[in-house]
Order: structure tokens, then C-alpha cells, then sequence
């Protein structure tokens, strides 16, 4: 059971190609701070200029990599992945890396996101005689990549750029050659870093601090960046004919020390806070946040509205995401389990509850009732995003839109089914100025149904698109 009612993100990568240090301490160490985008399975592949080493296990970063597992992953060159599955089961079979035989050596590869025509480019490997041993559109990558018949690396992962359609930011070696890529449209997050000569990717810029580095430049949107004997280099592959940076990114998914397109994701959080008091004042006597990603927003609305911030939820940062539900008719129990109000802030008094967004609404009803059992006398919650209308096919896990409250409901039948007093989201245009970014580079399309790539459909990339039958392994 996870009863936890956020959205959750597909993956995080990380590679790094030393001048002779061990590349897995290091990898390891960026996993750790990439914890927060995958916490189903984790894996490490590292070359060490003879053979190919991997560990990957199902489970956290601290879980999998024991010291005497991490002893193995020797070699200068390595990449690193932790998974949250939004195609593919959640199963040893689909953790990553992968790995693949190739005509430049056996090829690791991992990737954050997800492909919107992996049955057909699945079907036409299968046809060619390939077996697949997953159910992961990323085992689809390494193949193409793989069996290709290109002369050189680089070539072969350039022509599988162009095959591939979606949301991709991938990290990739062969030997001791690193590489990785990203789709057109940028969806997802991918940065260059370095730490002393030593060249380094990652999905967020937290993991090069992590890793005592620092952060370069984002992968530019459809760029290959090879990291070899020779150097760095960039080939720019694919034309960008529209960016479209994920919103829910800054949202939810990056950590607040995170920069991305120069912007550190804190104070974009707050400034969202901020707008949201413009446009949803309330009459009330404290602001707190759900923790943590209401924290940044909660800020921003105190500042803006001149009502103290409070901490009035405490998070228990020790319960894993399964546990045993003692009485299942407490539905409130997954929220207990992980909350706890402080009476002395919250009770005779008018709340301001901050979150980030409201996915099926179960959580914040919780959380309400929560509050008003601690002796709230209102509750007024903001949301520092807009609804939720439309199923993600770009590596979250929301591919049917069913299961989205906002699609059904309108924004005082949400308020009536949390049992709040009052309801406001941040409207599409305070999310745009809180963002500082022109709204045609911007995924916006869980927001207002404007996909960047041809309109994607639950059989083309939902969570079982490669389970039906005749695709499964």
C-alpha cells in the first residue's frame, strides 16, 4: 500500500567519467541525492577498463549499495539510477541500468522519463528477431542503441534519437566512452558538471553539491554530450522546434536546492506562494505547509500576506513507503503514520494549509480532518499550482486521467470532498510569472491539454503499454 497521495516521478540519473578515481563512491554519493526522484529500485554500472560491472537490487540507495557490494564496481567510469516505475512493473527485471552487447562494448545505459512509441519500435525489434527480458521502454533504448548499425558510438545514438519519441534524458558507456542525451522538447531535467577534471551528469544540479563538484550547463534539448579519452564534446542532433520544460519539476519533483534553467527551485517555490496570496487571500491566524513540498510555498504566502508561518505538521522521516495498515477501516491511517499536528499552533486557531497540488484529493481530506480533530476552528488550503486535468505520458505516474479529482470535480466540489472552508489554486498565469519563463517553453500539458509531442494515449505509454499481450517477455 502507498497511500501517500503525491505525484510521483519516474527516475533520476547520474554518470561520471574520472581521470582514474573510482567512479561508483561517487555515483553512489549523486544517487543519495537523487533519492527523492525513485525509491523502488537503485543501480550502479561502472568500467574498469577491462570488464563491465553492475549492481542494481530493488529498494533505497542506503539498501542496495552495501559496502562489499560497492567494493565490486570498480573503474573510473560509471553511471547510476533510481526508479519510480510510471512504465513497466515495478520489478527487478525493469531496474536499471541495463545492459546490451554492442559493437563498442557492452553497453549501461539509464533513463528518466518515458517513450510515447515504445510498443511499435518494441514490436519492430521483437520482429527482427531481439528478445526483450523487460517491461521497460528503457531496455527499448538500449536495444535500438545496441543493434544498431552504425559506425561509430556516437552515430548510433544519434540515429536513436531520431526513432525515439517523448520525454528522455539518458546517461549511457560503453567502455570507458560516457554519453548522454536529451529529447527535443527537454522535458525532463538533465545537467553537465564537473569535479575537478572529472566530467559528470546528473538529473538535478543538487547531486554535483553532493559530490563536492559544481554544475555547468544544462544538456541542451535534443544535444548528445560524449565524454571520452578525447574530451567533451557536443553534437546538437536534433532540432528544437519547441521547448517544453515539465512545470511539476519546479512544482513538486526537483529538490529545493536544485537549479534548473538557472533558477534555484526554492525561491520559485516561494514566489508561487507569494502570487497564490494575491490571488486566494484568507482571513486566518497562521500559515503552514504539508511538509516538505508545501514548505517553500508556505513562505511565500506568509511574506506576501502577512500571517506568520507556523510549523504545525511535524513529518516522521523514518516510515518507508509499505507498511502495515493495523486496523484497515482507519482510512486516515497512512496520514497519521507519517503526520503529526502540533496542538499549541494548530488548535482554537484559523489555518492556512499550503501543499503543492492535489492529485486524487484522499490525502488532503486526511490531513483536514486531521487538523479540525487538533481543534481548528477553519482551515483554508491553498494550492500552490492549478488543477490537474490531464494524464501525464512524460514519466509521471498519472497516465489515466480518471484518476485525477480535478478532472471530474470543479474547484468548490474539491473543497466540499476535503472538507476545507475554502479552496484556491495559483491560476496558470501566477504559475507562468512565478516561473519567469515564456509560457512555449513550458509542459503545461497535466495544466491545459496542450502536449508537446503528437498526443499521446494510455496504450501508447501508460504504465502497462509494453504488458499487453504479445509484448510481455
Amino acid at each position: 500500500m502507498t497511500p501517500w497521495d503525491k505525484l510521483r516521478e519516474e527516475c533520476g540519473v547520474f554518470g561520471i567519467r574520472t581521470e582514474g578515481a573510482p567512479a561508483a563512491p561517487l555515483a553512489h554519493l549523486g544517487l543519495y541525492a537523487l533519492q527523492h526522484r525513485g525509491q523502488e529500485s537503485a543501480g550502479i554500472a561502472t568500467f574498469d577498463g577491462a570488464r563491465t560491472h553492475l549492481v542494481k537490487d530493488m529498494g533505497l540507495v542506503s539498501g542496495v549499495f552495501t559496502p562489499d557490494r560497492l567494493e565490486t564496481l570498480s573503474g573510473p567510469t560509471g553511471i547510476g539510477h533510481v526508479r519510480y516505475s510510471t512504465m513497466g512493473s515495478a520489478s527487478l527485471e525493469n531496474a536499471q541500468p541495463f545492459l546490451e552487447q554492442s559493437p563498442w562494448g557492452t553497453l549501461a545505459l539509464a533513463h528518466n522519463g518515458n517513450l510515447v512509441n515504445a510498443p511499435a519500435l518494441r514490436r519492430e525489434l521483437e520482429d527482427a528477431g531481439h528478445r526483450f527480458r523487460a517491461t521497460s521502454d528503457t531496455e527499448v533504448i538500449t536495444k535500438l542503441i545496441a543493434a544498431s548499425p552504425a559506425p561509430t558510438l556516437e552515430d548510433a545514438v544519434a540515429g536513436c534519437m531520431r526513432r525515439i519519441s517523448g520525454a528522455y534524458t539518458v546517461v549511457a558507456m560503453a567502455r570507458d566512452t560516457l554519453v548522454a542525451f536529451r529529447d527535443a522538447n527537454g522535458i525532463r531535467p538533465l545537467a553537465l558538471g564537473r569535479l575537478g577534471r572529472a566530467v559528470a551528469f546528473a538529473s538535478e544540479s543538487c547531486a554535483f553539491d553532493q559530490i563536492g563538484g559544481e554544475s555547468l550547463r544544462e544538456v541542451r534539448p535534443g544535444e548528445l554530450v560524449v565524454a571520452d579519452a578525447a574530451g567533451v564534446r557536443a553534437i546538437q542532433v536534433l532540432p528544437v522546434v519547441r521547448r517544453a520544460a515539465c512545470v511539476f519539476e519546479y512544482i513538486y519533483f526537483a529538490r529545493p536546492d536544485t537549479v534548473i534553467d538557472r533558477q534555484n527551485v526554492h525561491q520559485v517555490r516561494r514566489r508561487m506562494g507569494r502570487l497564490l496570496a494575491c490571488e486566494h487571500p484568507a482571513g486566518a491566524d497562521a500559515v503552514i505547509a504539508v511538509p516538505d513540498s508545501g514548505t517553500s510555498a508556505a513562505m511565500g504566502y506568509a511574506d506576501a500576506s502577512g500571517i506568520p508561518c507556523e510549523v504545525g505538521l511535524i513529518k516522521n522521516r523514518y516510515v518507508g513507503r509499505t507498511f502495515i495498515q493495523p486496523d484497515p477501516s482507519s482510512r486516515d491511517f497512512g496520514v497519521r503514520v507519517k503526520l503529526n499536528p502540533i496542538r499549541e499552533v494548530v488548535a482554537g486557531r484559523r489555518i492556512v494549509l499550503v501543499d503543492d497540488s492535489i492529485v486524487r484529493g484522499t490525502t488532503s481530506r486526511q490531513i483536514v480532518r486531521m487538523l479540525r480533530r487538533t481543534g481548528a476552528r477553519e482551515i483554508h488550503v491553498r494550492i500552490s499550482s492549478p488543477p490537474i486535468l490531464n494524464a501525464c505520458y512524460y514519466g509521471i505516474d498519472t497516465s489515466s486521467r480518471g484518476e485525477l479529482v480535478a478532472s471530474r470535480l470543479s474547484v468548490e466540489e474539491i473543497r466540499a470532498t476535503i472538507e476545507a472552508d475554502s479552496l484556491g489554486y495559483l491560476s496558470i498565469n501566477g504559475l507562468i510569472e512565478a516561473l519567469g519563463l515564456p509560457r512555449r517553453e513550458l509542459c503545461l500539458a497535466c495544466l491545459d491539454g496542450r502536449y508537446p509531442t503528437e498526443t499521446p494515449t494510455e496504450a501508447m505509454a501508460g504504465r502497462h503499454a509494453l504488458e499487453t499481450s504479445g509484448l510481455a517477455p
